[in-house]
C-alpha cells in the first residue's frame, strides 16, 4: 500500500469515526449538558428566589419587631399611666380616711368632753350639797332639792 492509499483508508475511517460519534455519542452529550445547563439555571433561579424571600422574611421580621417594641412602649405607657391613677387613688382613699378618723376623734373628743361635763356638773352637784350640808349643819332632802340643783347644773 501506498502512502495515498493509507491515508485515504485513514480519512474513510476518521469520517466513519466521526458520523459514529456525530450519530451516536455526541447527542446523549449535548442531551446530558443541556440537563446539567437547565438544572444550574434552575438552581441559579431557586437562588434567586430565595435571596429574595429572604429579604422579604427580614423584612417582615423588622416590622414585626418594630411593631412589637411599639406595643411595648405602649404597655410601658398604660403601665405608668395606671401607676399614676393607682397613686392619686391610694392618695385620695389616704386622705378620705384621714378625714374619716379625724371626724370620729373629733366625736370622741366631744363626746368625752360632754361625759367629763356632766361627770363634773354631778361631781360639783355632790360637792355642793355635801357643802351645804356642812354650812348648815343638818341634813338636805335630796329628793326635795334635786329640782333646785338640776337648774343648777343646766346654768353650769
Amino acid at each position: 500500500m501506498n502512502m495515498n492509499a493509507t491515508l485515504i483508508l485513514q480519512s474513510i475511517a476518521m469520517m466513519v469515526f466521526v458520523w459514529f460519534c456525530m450519530k451516536f455519542i455526541w447527542p446523549p452529550l449535548l442531551k446530558a449538558m443541556d440537563e446539567r445547563r437547565a438544572k444550574i439555571a434552575d438552581g441559579l433561579a431557586a437562588s434567586d428566589r430565595a435571596e429574595k424571600a429572604l429579604a422579604d422574611a427580614n423584612q417582615e421580621v423588622e416590622e414585626q419587631i418594630k411593631a412589637a417594641r411599639d406595643k411595648a412602649g405602649e404597655i410601658v405607657e398604660q403601665a405608668n399611666q395606671r401607676h399614676g391613677q393607682i397613686l392619686e387613688q391610694a392618695k385620695d382613699d389616704a386622705v378620705s380616711e384621714r378625714q374619716r378618723q379625724v371626724a370620729a376623734g373629733e366625736a370622741e373628743i366631744t363626746q368625752s368632753a360632754n361625759q367629763a361635763r356632766e361627770e363634773l356638773r354631778a361631781t360639783v352637784a355632790n360637792l355642793a350639797v355635801l357643802g351645804a350640808r356642812q354650812i348648815l349643819e343638818r341634813e338636805v332632802d335630796e329628793e326635795a332639792h334635786r329640782e333646785l340643783l338640776d337648774k343648777l347644773i343646766a346654768e353650769i
